[in-house]
């Protein structure tokens, strides 16, 4: 491309007939053509080679076209087409110099060329400058009559051709005025029309139709040069303005928007070349379908590459954007916009099927941007719903007024973000995910109410575990007959008591009546099962229960004193009643009567099978067949037994097996007791002494020495007695309490010994032996008050440890 400070020129098409495409390219960008729109002309010369086409084009344009050299002769100086843009006419004026017709250098191929190029310059241009000599008007032969022909017979190809602007400028005007040259040359002009064939559809157009005819007359350039530039200066103001209502091509049709000439011109010489019709309707939307197409491209590259976009995009990612749909909103409004405005001149069937193509792709660009931020809104709603439903519960709101006034609060907060991120050139519906925001709420409503549920339940369960199983337990240690009735009634006094409570706090759930009844059965089924479970448990321990009982009625008088067996008591009868009392403990731990209306004989038939069986006769007739000897009890469940009348029976067996040691302690320790109460001589033996010992007696009488030593043996006899415990020791028989003195004898004599010697190592006092004696009676004393002391402990500790037995029976 040739340049200058006012004027770009470049070879449009080539002598060989090839466009340009770069150089159009470039020279577009040169002059900045794309950015006019419609605001734009194009002119074109056509006439005979060596006609002055391109020193007219110089002088009235400004442009810089290479001229033919006189000097050197006349010859080809344009070949192909040459365009320039011209300089200091607005709006941007493009002149294209077409190679001249008629010339010797193309010989036969001239003829083609000229229609194609003729063809071209009709198909681009708003105004066809005709170059004719003056001495050519009137002529039947002349130089100008095949350009018109060949003008006009090409215009019929173009299917709805542009209203054209045909400018005779007639050169080296003579002395004739233009008012008598111009009706001569329009009439040669409208019989070349009457003459060119037409389509039937344009039969009778007229030459109005299609072209406006306007005739210029110039003087000659080489003799009058001065005239010439001024006359020349004179039509250049034609030409500002040229497409205003008015102008030269005020009128025109069809017109291409500049940034698609480029394009445009390149398909219509590949058609023309082709030698096809050109049909400038559909060449119009196939520019405009590649023009609009180029420029939504552009445009989506442009979004795409945006910075602001892309930071967007990014920090979308990672966490909500206040105001995103408003950004996101501008930018795609911002390049939408540019979309229209450089698009805005083609055809508009094309331009807005792009337009909404270049969208939808902007808007599938954007859209995993979108569904990002609303997730972002969705997971924050729910995690501020979990947090002030939370903050709710704490405060002691209701579960279903809390839940409700939470959801009410959080829906709405979403809703309103999702309105900050809605795009408004794209329908998209958020529904979706306030539905999955709601299902996934409604399911954390549902997870807290099942924990809230579950917590209460188990709450009210260790409630009534807590307030069931001990007093149970202590219920049935003490097994009688008020003891089922008590337990009946503790487990309906706290059941009830529960069940109120547990039915007040359910209300705040806002539960159907169904469900809050089957947790309620379901509380008071666990209240029994507390019960059930705690008796099976003691049943468990039964064996060990009905030991403990006859060991303690056994063992203890009615008022809970260790019993000592001084050979008046019954043992039969005693044990006969601590067995009772254990029998009675085994027929209650049996089975569970929890119903009102349970009644059973069990206590009867263990009685009477396993204590009284060998009484009467009565009862041995009735032992014929063994009424335990079944694995079911008469009139009771089977899920409600706990001991079956077989393992009753051998519970009893093994009872009784273990409680015989005790029974027969017991009974040796009143023989023993009564042995050694019996320690003195008969009493003829006490008279034959006292008979046979007079003589002795007399004696001791007589000398009072033998006294004082029988009294000083006495005291040491009384006060070894004491130490030795000689009663206690045989009071478990007479073996064992010799085994038992024979180790303490010799410890004691020592300490006695010892006594005795620390005594006489004492300052004497006037009698000495009395103090001694005195001294000995005191240690024998203050044992005798420990001893009775720690009995008195012992007494006072087992009153307190056992009951009395009484309760039992």
């Amino acid at each position: 491309m040739e340049s200058s400070d006012s004027s770009y020129s470049t070879h449009l098409i080539d002598g060989d007939g090839i466009f340009n495409v770069a150089g159009v390219e470039t020279f577009m960008k040169g002059v900045k053509l794309a950015e006019c729109g419609l605001s734009y002309a194009v002119v074109s010369i056509m006439g005979p080679q060596s006609s002055g086409k391109s020193t007219l084009l110089n002088n009235l344009f400004g442009t810089n076209f290479r001229e033919m050299d006189a000097f050197k002769g006349r010859s080809q100086t344009t070949k192909g087409i040459w365009m320039a843009r011209c300089a200091g006419i607005e709006p941007c004026t493009i002149v294209m110099d077409l190679e001249g017709t008629d010339g010797r250098e193309r010989g036969e191929d001239d003829t083609a060329f000229e229609k194609q190029s003729a063809l071209f310059a009709l198909a681009v241009s708003d105004i066809v400058l005709i170059n004719m000599w003056c001495h050519d008007i009137g002529r039947e032969q002349a130089a100008n009559k095949p350009l018109l022909k060949t003008v006009f017979q090409v215009m019929m190809r173009l299917f709805s051709p542009r209203k054209t602007t045909l400018l005779f400028v007639i050169r080296d005007k003579t002395r004739t005025p233009l008012e008598n040259l111009e009706p001569v040359l329009r009439e040669d002009i409208q019989k070349i029309w009457d003459s060119v064939p037409k389509p039937q559809a344009h039969m009778e157009t007229p030459l109005s139709e299609f072209f406006n005819v306007e005739v210029v007359a110039l003087s000659s350039y080489e003799e009058k040069e001065e005239q010439f530039k001024e006359q020349v200066a004179s039509l250049r103001q034609r030409f500002h303005h040229s497409i205003a209502p008015g102008g030269l091509a005020g009128d025109r049709r069809g017109v291409v928007p500049a940034s698609g000439f480029s394009f445009s011109s390149q398909q219509i010489w590949r058609v023309i070349k082709e030698n096809k019709d050109l049909d400038l309707p559909a060449h119009k939307v196939m520019v405009a379908t590649v023009r609009c197409e180029e420029i939504a491209n552009e445009k989506y590259a442009a979004f795409a590459a945006n910075e602001e976009w892309c930071q967007l995009e990014e920090t979308v990612q990672s966490g909500p954007i206040l105001g995103f749909g408003k950004k996101l909103n501008s930018l795609l409004d911002v390049y939408l916009s540019e979309y229209d405005a450089e698009a805005i001149y083609f055809d508009e069937g094309v331009r807005s099927a792009k337009q909404k193509q270049l969208q939808e792709k902007l808007l599938q660009l954007v859209q995993p941007a979108f569904q990002s931020a609303l997730g972002h809104i969705r997971s924050g709603t729910l995690d501020k719903f979990k947090e002030t439903f939370d903050k709710a519960l704490e405060r002691g709101e209701g579960f279903s007024e809390a839940a409700n006034n939470c959801i009410e609060s959080c829906m709405a907060q979403f809703d309103k973000a999702c309105a900050d991120v809605v795009i408004e050139q794209a329908s998209w519906d958020t529904s979706k995910v306030r539905e999955k925001l709601q299902r996934d709420i409604d399911a954390h409503v549902e997870s807290v109410r099942a924990a809230k549920i579950s917590e209460l339940t188990s709450s009210y369960e260790e409630k009534l575990k807590e307030s069931l199983s001990g007093p149970v337990e202590a219920l049935l240690d003490g097994a009688n007959s008020d003891t089922w009735p008590s337990i009946r009634n503790l487990l309906r006094r706290e059941t009830e008591s529960a069940v109120l409570g547990f039915s007040s706090a359910l209300s705040g759930f806002d539960m159907n009546e169904d469900t809050r009844q089957k947790m309620i059965l379901s509380l008071e089924d666990y209240a029994q099962g507390v019960v059930e479970g705690k008796a099976k448990e003691e049943a468990g321990r039964v064996l060990i229960r009905m030991k403990d009982r006859f060991t303690m009625l056994f063992s203890h008088d009615s008022d809970s004193m260790p019993r000592v067996w001084t050979g008046k008591e019954d043992i039969r009868a005693i044990t006969k009643t601590a067995r009772s009392a254990s029998l009675k403990l085994l027929s209650v731990m049996a089975v569970i009567r929890l119903a009102d209306d349970d009644t059973d004989n069990i206590e009867k038939t263990l009685a009477v099978a396993l204590v009284d069986s060998s009484n009467s006769a009565v009862n041995k007739s009735m032992t014929m067949v063994d009424p335990l000897a079944s694995s079911t009890w008469e009139q009771v469940p089977s899920s409600n037994t706990l001991i079956t009348p077989v393992q009753c029976k051998s519970l009893w067996r093994q009872f009784k097996t273990e409680t015989e040691y005790s029974v027969s302690q017991a009974i040796s320790a009143q023989e023993a007791n009564k042995r050694n109460n019996n320690w003195l001589p008969p009493p003829w033996a006490i008279l034959a002494l006292v008979i046979l010992g007079f003589n002795e007696f007399m004696t001791l009488l007589r000398n009072p020495l033998y006294l004082g030593l029988i009294f000083v043996g006495y005291l040491l006899l009384k006060a070894l007695w004491m130490q030795l415990d000689v009663s206690g020791e045989f009071r478990n028989g007479a073996l064992p309490g010799i085994i038992s003195l024979t180790s303490k004898f010799i410890p004691t004599i020592m300490n006695l010994m010892k006594k005795l010697a620390e005594e006489g190592q004492n300052p004497a006092n006037n009698n000495p032996q009395r103090n001694q004696s005195k001294n000995n009676h005191n240690a024998l004393t203050g044992n005798a008050v420990s001893s009775t002391a720690s009995s008195n402990v012992t007494s006072l500790d087992n009153e307190k440890e056992y009951s009395n037995p009484s309760k039992y029976e």
